[in-house]
């Protein structure tokens, strides 16, 4: 077991994103009435009469990026939020996003996303179906995002003036390492 011994106050929480997403995520929706999903190769991605495919740093209809879209989208609809989209935090399946927001509260948590960069926790994202990892190959190669890959601009959220303790967690075993050093409960996840 990992001993850690932070505060809400004194530190920075960053963990990778997971493939897993809450089933109820919301969506971009396309002019034709389709959803959006975000892939890594939409090129590649199977045919879809109900998904229209894209690259987070594509043209959209109104002649900026999906990116750029998500931003107004956060800035303007904080309250409102008509397509659902869920906090990162909320967005992956994994109980450690809760359990470490729960931990260090969530605005000192960040997540490194295969599709959007380096978020807030609270920063309202879309479902995709962007990952790092390695292993996905053949059918499901549309998938993985390549370290060559420069199409992608990345947000980097993540604030550079503060004298605070940056954790870099992996999921693997953080959810016992925050319960031992909050003596906390773990938090539901996935609720709505």
């Amino acid at each position: 077991m990992i001993d850690i011994d932070v505060s809400r106050d004194d530190a920075i929480g960053v963990i990778q994103c997971a493939s897993g997403k809450c089933p109820d995520a919301g969506h971009f929706v396309a002019d034709d009435g389709r959803k959006v999903l975000f892939v890594a190769d939409p090129v590649e991605a199977p045919t879809s009469r109900s998904l229209r495919y894209v690259r987070p740093d594509d043209a959209a209809s109104a002649g900026d990026t999906y990116r750029e879209q998500l931003e107004r989208y956060n800035r303007d609809n904080r309250t409102d939020n008509p397509w659902g989209l869920l906090p990162a935090w909320r967005l992956y399946k994994p109980r450690e996003y809760w359990t470490l927001v729960d931990a260090l509260g969530v605005d000192n948590v960040f997540i490194l996303s295969a599709g959007w960069g380096l978020v807030a926790a609270d920063y309202l994202l879309p479902n995709y179906d962007i990952t790092f990892s390695r292993n996905v190959r053949g059918r499901d190669a549309y998938k993985r995002r390549k370290p060559s890959d420069r199409r992608y601009r990345d947000f980097s959220m993540l604030p550079q003036n503060v004298a605070k303790t940056r954790l870099f967690l992996r999921r693997q075993g953080l959810h016992c390492a925050i319960l031992q050093a909050n003596r906390q409960r773990p938090a539901a996840h996935c609720l709505r």
